[in-house]
């Protein structure tokens, strides 16, 4: 069952990926190709994801694994593994023709399906091929260093291929080339897997223009909030807003697009701004300058068209107003400082995943927020990030939820 209409309900269920060898295929020349700043050391990397994961089990979080759910379709659905992989050389950086049939052979060569879905996130180098070094020139030139299929290191970062919306799902178009074939795996669970194959599909990884989860919220069943930022457009913001109001049956009567500044540091809307109680929010006091927030309604039913004003004032009158949640309290990462809040911001302190009201994963390493965050009476669980935050994501951003409690 999916069913995600708050953000800060009881979670009852999510999906995860713990970061795997996806990340030795790291190196300093692709860090800017694979939208990584810094290489996690693989080995603390899962010991603090392991962490995570016990943190919402041990809070009664039922815990998906994206390759688990992925090898399960494909052991329901035979011949569907065919299918799978013809989709998946396409879309792979393969650079020479004869490569293909070397790695649909090496792939076939996988027995166990969790173990194929693995290797197909991880990415293949031409060693393990065991190419003959003389039959081509491409083989000569790049000997042992050539990746014939890049990895996939942002997958432990669930929140962005795919979203839950009510109970429906976008499946998103992702802003970059390196992490579109990402949602290749949420596209055959959810069109395939016999727990989730009647989901409606709001959006598709071959619509037009980019969108990624972490700027979607679920503020109510009513509600969503997107942000428009360096990841998802107003076009594709657009276009899922005249779905949801005119082709599909869903209760989605409003839409609050927050136009932030596109940057790396800020590039989803939840690496800025999150919700931690039913009228209580944190964010980065570095988008309110320029912040801009517009409301999408529905025109009417006859005319298909989309009402669009831009709000002015204060965030949290605006808030208050469209969410009809009397007082909001905005509460600013690491209380506000100026150099401390641009850090821990950097470092996902306003990244935060709410399991229940005021009850919030978060990193243990953002001090002053948490600290700020405890004397308004929140309770926190901390995580380590030593590793995992280089990667430039927090809680909410590792967490795809699937199913929460109604608030």
């Amino acid at each position: 069952m999916l069913k995600v209409e708050n953000e800060i309900g009881k979670l009852k269920r999510v999906l995860v990926h713990p970061p795997g060898k996806e990340l030795l295929n790291l190196t300093p020349s692709t860090l800017e190709e694979l939208l990584f700043d810094d290489i996690p050391y693989l080995k603390k990397a899962q010991e603090e994801h392991e962490i995570f994961r016990g943190i919402l089990e041990d809070h009664s979080v039922e815990t998906f694994c994206l390759e688990e759910l992925m090898a399960e379709t494909l052991e329901q659905n035979p011949g569907l593994k065919d299918l799978f992989l013809d989709q998946y050389l396409k879309e792979s950086s393969i650079t020479a023709p004869h490569y293909r049939e070397l790695v649909l052979e090496y792939f076939n060569a996988f027995k166990d399906p969790k173990e194929l879905v693995l290797k197909t996130m991880e990415g293949i180098s031409s060693k393990e091929l065991e190419i003959c070094k003389t039959s081509c020139l491409v083989d000569v030139v790049n000997r042992d260093t050539q990746m014939i299929i890049n990895p996939m290191p942002n997958l432990y970062f669930t929140r962005d291929p795919f979203s839950v919306i009510g109970k429906g799902v976008s499946i998103n178009k992702m802003h970059s080339a390196t992490r579109s074939r990402e949602t290749i795996y949420g596209d055959y669970i959810i069109k395939h897997h016999e727990d989730f194959k009647d989901t409606k599909l709001y959006y598709g990884r071959d619509d037009l223009f980019s969108i990624e989860g972490g700027d979607i919220f679920n503020f109510s069943e009513k509600i969503i909030g997107i942000g428009i930022s360096q990841r998802t457009t107003p076009e594709a913001i657009q276009d899922i807003g005249m779905r949801l109001f005119y082709d599909f049956d869903t209760k989605v009567e409003k839409i609050i697009a927050f136009n932030i500044p596109s940057l790396r540091a800020f590039m989803h809307l939840d690496t800025v701004f999150t919700q931690i109680d039913k009228n209580a929010f944190l964010y980065h006091p570095g988008i309110m300058s320029s912040l801009r927030v517009f409301v999408l309604t529905k025109s009417s039913v006859s005319s298909r068209e989309l009402k669009i004003r831009e709000e002015t004032g204060k965030l949290s009158d605006i808030l208050s107003c469209h969410l009809e949640l009397g007082n909001v309290k905005l509460f600013p990462c690491a209380g506000g400082d100026y150099i401390t809040s641009q850090r821990e911001q950097w470092n996902d302190g306003s990244n935060t995943l709410a399991i229940a009201p005021k009850t919030l994963v978060v990193y243990d390493r953002n001090e002053a927020t948490n600290e700020m965050l405890k004397e308004e009476g929140y309770t926190l669980l901390e995580m380590p990030s030593s590793e995992l935050s280089r990667g430039r994501g927090g809680p909410r951003c590792m967490s795809m939820p699937l199913e929460r409690e109604n608030v």
